[in-house]
């Protein structure tokens, strides 16, 4: 395993391995479906680079940051799609969060700054509560925000635009897509 480069840059991966057992749930599994092409695409740069990719997951009261075991508990006929397209690699970090932030109770802010991290790429699920509250986080602690449009979801698209533009206006994140095609993401990597 080649260690990421500290080029200051991570990208985060929330809860996209989840279990979708609750009101709207299959709802949301399928628009997280559809998010995990964008989201494979920024992560399949970030490893051509070696920038350090994060997973950060609800820990589904297992307690434990055991990746195969929180697959093994939320793996169903309406998760499987999802996981399968978006299973972590054996060089990703995976974090477990006791809450919505993935800095709440978490390693992350401790890991970031040992990678020298100052710009975070953050995607996954919901947008509205658990992007949402980790962007909050992340910019009370002055890391600069990208939340690509095309990588987030929430059981109402309503709800996500609403959040994402919360997050460009208030947390001054950059929401647009990114994507291999797309100008924004050459300019986030070194040269």
């Amino acid at each position: 395993m080649k260690e990421p480069t500290t080029s200051g840059i991570a990208f985060i991966i929330i809860d996209m391995i989840n279990d979708f057992q609750f009101k709207h749930g299959e709802v949301l599994a399928q628009k997280a479906l559809q998010i995990t092409g964008p989201i494979n695409q920024i992560k399949e740069q970030f490893k051509k680079h070696h920038l350090p990719i994060i997973y950060v997951n609800d820990h589904y009261q297992l307690w434990q940051a055991n990746l195969n075991k929180i697959i093994d508990y939320c793996h169903n006929p309406i998760s499987q799609p999802v996981i399968d397209a978006i299973r972590p690699s054996p060089d990703d970090y995976f974090l477990i969060k006791p809450k919505h932030s993935a800095f709440y109770g978490t390693a992350l802010n401790t890991l970031l700054h040992q990678l020298q991290v100052q710009t975070l790429v953050i995607s996954g699920i919901a947008g509205n509560i658990c992007v949402l509250f980790s962007a909050n986080d992340a910019y009370m602690r002055d890391y600069k925000l990208h939340i690509p449009g095309n990588c987030t979801a929430s059981n109402n698209d309503h709800d996500n635009n609403n959040a994402l533009k919360m997050m460009e206006e208030v947390l001054k994140a950059d929401i647009h897509s990114l994507s291999s095609k797309n100008y924004n993401i050459s300019s986030l990597f070194p040269s």
